[in-house]
């Protein structure tokens, strides 16, 4: 591959400093992608208290906007400034914001800092992967990049079971400021334990090519939010303009530099493009119906919000297993096309079955067929990034990370607004009204008929298994995109740098 030969080779880091460095870059991710998921149970707490229930879902779209479209901007900076820099003052904002947070007297005030952390934990969640690519050969990169990956599942199951603890006991305020003490001590271990890379200083950033960006992804996402709540608001025609006309200028403006924020070279190596829509195929085929799996179980299954959650637990359960095996075998060996393609198929066949499973069944059937949506994704989920890390040189490792991040960021908030609206649309258009206004919540459906509930089952599980059906030929194109990626294995030898443009030292930031 072509990092192979482009990249620079950091002194040899001893084994437990690689380990520490390694544990440094688990607890950051961990801390960005929990922040995530605590809030899920506390969102009615904080909205009620903050007199602003009707806009809560804001909470939640300030961080995943501003980390989703900072992504391409942080990966170029990493490349001009350095890694460590970036990642390390990525903490210190989100620490900073963290702070702000739990001191937040009003709705804005909170949507403010939480825009401010989204930003930091952009930082804090790219630099890990990146930073890998520079301490660990490529053979190796599968394997620690799994680890720390092993973040975001771990965040999805232990998340909200923190966040109602602390809300319960402490006060939702104490689930933001318990990120000041565990920050600060992965700031000590990165500032201590991380090699000093340096950047590339030839690498320009276009001041008016981020705002483009930045104006446009954020449109982006507001259409996609707002089409999700109504078929038709005024906002929405506003946010597709400004979708044309920004992205429209950007695209021109960026075609004009010879510093783009998503270099062309990147764009053209087969390696990133196919990462990119494997990540497409992720971000659409998983996270845009994860979130909504429970709400399936416990209307179509008729099953309490309680056991409704195994369902969810066997899908990471069996992503991370399958993330963490992954990633060692190919340590050992480099091979990885294969996995790609055994993981796409499984996940497909998963998906396919869960558009199969008649409600009648007993709750084990959707957790098996799930969790072979969790195994399958967990084959290549951390696997493309050391695919994309190594298709390229060195300089623009940040903006090739970068790059898969933000498909399947931006393609999981794509899907999940469709999904969502799909869902909304399609169960009221087969229920009648009197149905739909006495309110479709799982204490209602308890308290239904027996021939109201089956009416609601038959709606949920009618308009899901199509759901089911169209997410299963995603992971099914997702198999022929990974008969695609290159057949060259993952190099064994450490290559990231040319000593003459790396410094590996105790030095401080």
């Amino acid at each position: 591959m072509r990092g192979e030969h482009a990249v620079r080779d950091v002194e040899r880091l001893s084994p437990w400093r690689l380990r520490v460095v390694i544990l440094t870059l688990l607890g950051a991710a961990f801390l960005g992608a929990i922040d995530h998921t605590i809030v899920s149970t506390a969102l009615s707490t904080i909205a009620g208290e903050l007199g602003a229930v009707e806009q809560l879902s804001w909470i939640v779209v300030s961080y995943t906007m501003s980390a989703a479209v900072l992504l391409p901007v942080l990966g170029r900076l990493g490349d001009r400034w350095g890694v460590r820099r970036i990642f390390v003052t990525g903490l210190v904002i989100f620490v900073t914001a963290s702070l702000l947070c739990g001191f937040a007297q009003s709705l804005p005030q909170l949507v403010a800092a939480r825009v401010i952390q989204g930003s930091g934990a952009a930082a804090m969640q790219l630099m890990s992967q990146t930073i890998i690519a520079f301490v660990a050969p490529p053979q190796q990169r599968a394997k620690y990049l799994s680890i720390v990956g092993a973040a975001f599942p771990v965040a999805i199951v232990v998340g909200p079971v923190l966040g109602g603890l602390i809300t319960e006991n402490w006060g939702w305020p104490w689930i933001f400021w318990i990120n000041v003490p565990l920050g600060a001590l992965a700031v000590l271990g990165a500032w201590a334990f991380i090699p000093q890379i340096s950047g590339d200083r030839t690498v320009r950033i276009d001041p008016l090519s981020v705002l483009l960006f930045m104006v446009s992804s954020v449109s982006l996402i507001l259409l996609i939010t707002w089409w999700g709540e109504s078929v038709w608001q005024p906002q929405v025609g506003v946010a597709a303009v400004v979708v044309l006309l920004a992205g429209g200028a950007w695209i021109l403006r960026e075609r004009r530099l010879e510093h783009r924020l998503i270099p062309l070279s990147v764009l053209t190596e087969r390696g990133v493009v196919l990462a990119a829509i494997l990540a497409a195929v992720m971000g659409i085929g998983f996270f845009s119906v994860v979130a909504y799996v429970p709400t399936y179980i416990q209307m179509a299954f008729l099953v309490p919000p309680t056991m409704s959650g195994l369902v969810p637990i066997a899908t990471v359960f069996g992503m991370l297993v399958t993330s963490l095996a992954t990633g060692w075998l190919v340590g050992r060996t480099g091979r990885y096309r294969r996995y790609p393609l055994i993981g796409t198929a499984i996940a497909s066949m998963g998906l396919l079955a869960m558009a199969l499973i008649p409600p009648s069944t007993s709750l084990a059937a959707p957790m098996v067929a799930m969790a072979l949506v969790g195994i399958g994704t967990g084959c290549f989920m951390n696997i493309i990034v050391a695919v994309a890390q190594s298709a390229v040189p060195a300089r623009e490792v940040g903006a090739s990370t970068a790059v898969v991040n933000l498909v399947r960021q931006v393609c999981a908030a794509a899907g999940g607004g469709f999904v969502g609206s799909m869902i909304g649309s399609g169960v009221v258009s087969l229920l009648p009204d009197r149905l739909v206004e006495a309110g479709l919540t799982p204490a209602q459906l308890a308290g239904a008929s027996e021939a109201d509930q089956a009416m609601i089952a038959y709606a949920y599980d009618e308009v899901l298994s199509t759901v089911f059906f169209a997410l299963a030929g995603v992971y099914a194109l997702g198999v022929v995109t990974a008969a695609l990626l290159p057949r060259d294995a993952l190099a064994a030898t450490e290559n990231m740098t040319t000593r003459d443009s790396t410094k590996e030292s105790d030095s401080r930031i």
